[in-house]
């Protein structure tokens, strides 16, 4: 079998786990599709996720209740062995690349990380990466009865359902105690949508001038289309904006249905984060600028006239 370990926040799977099942479609080993879903009162996922799998394991106990790189890690691993899974695919979200390779020594298995595309070649599977700042891809390949890989988030287009629910069925895990506590927890509260779920995102470069042009423009018109917002690494390096909300090779990769740059010059560096949205619509002052190659639509003209003219029209419609 293929075994992904799905994401999820308790009650929802994330956007990841949908594109690690086209990652998984995509990458031509055999067997069914199955999904391992791992917490507590994870009832209302795994309903989810059987419409989207062969089938779906469920492994609900309180010692899943929280994260611990440890116990996913020995989760993964047993449920591999197990099943015989020949690919196991986890999200290469922080807490992915955590406990990734702590599942690749217990089955003593190649490790690829950070993949953008997968396929295979006889025995072997082969996976694209960026390297050198994102400038190269570069393939690479292994070999063995059973292989792990991190897919990079926002790389795949999210699976569509199957049509059919998946069978599921409850596991018996053999957890080890967590030798790690997280004693707190602090979520950052906001009423727009996450910038790697978000369908739409607008996004800011330095060329919006300001913070507080940023706030005015950027902010301005996501809140009025219901998108998320997104920064270029020059804004989250002045300061402007947290590191939360970059795009690019340092920071999120993002596959929306529209991407709208304001500003944004496009450096190599950010377009490895977007350059796969379905539509790329740039506002930037300058004719020259590289956002302009990869852009469906484009706009000459300054942010600052425009944007504010845009969002009138927003409000209005």
């Amino acid at each position: 079998m293929i075994l992904i370990v799905a994401e999820h926040n308790g009650a929802k799977l994330a956007k990841s786990t949908l594109e690690m099942v086209s990652a998984a479609r995509a990458s031509g080993r055999e067997g069914p599709v199955t999904l391992l879903v791992l917490g507590q009162g994870v009832a209302e996922v795994a309903n989810e996720a059987a419409g989207y799998a062969d089938q779906v394991l469920v492994g609900d106990a309180a010692g899943l209740a929280q994260y611990s790189a440890e116990v996913w890690a020995a989760a993964a691993a047993q449920i591999a062995q197990e099943g015989e899974a020949n690919l196991v695919i986890i999200g290469g979200s922080r807490s992915g690349r955590e406990y990734a390779p702590r599942v690749a020594v217990k089955l003593d298995a190649p490790y690829l990380e950070d993949a953008i595309a997968l396929s295979t070649s006889g025995a072997a599977v082969q996976a694209q990466r960026y390297t050198y700042l994102a400038r190269v891809t570069e393939t690479v390949e292994a070999e063995g009865n059973v292989i792990v890989v991190t897919v990079k988030p926002g790389s795949f287009g999210p699976a569509q359902p199957t049509g059919a629910a998946g069978e599921q069925y409850d596991v018996e895990l053999d957890l080890p105690a967590a030798r790690v506590e997280v004693t707190g927890k602090s979520v950052e509260k906001s009423s727009r949508v996450a910038l790697t779920e978000a369908d739409v995102i607008v996004t800011g470069g330095r060329g919006v001038g300001s913070a507080e042009n940023f706030a005015a423009m950027v902010e301005g018109l996501a809140d009025q289309i219901g998108a998320g917002v997104g920064a270029t690494r020059a804004v989250v390096d002045a300061g402007w904006r947290p590191y939360a909300e970059q795009v690019g090779q340092t920071g999120k990769t993002v596959q929306p249905k529209a991407y709208i740059a304001l500003g944004v010059s496009g450096a190599v560096q950010h377009l490895s984060g977007m350059g796969k949205s379905k539509n790329i619509i740039a506002i930037n002052k300058d004719a020259e600028a590289p956002i302009f190659k990869v852009a469906d639509y484009g706009i000459v003209g300054d942010v600052s006239q425009i944007v504010p003219a845009l969002i009138e029209a927003a409000k209005q419609r």
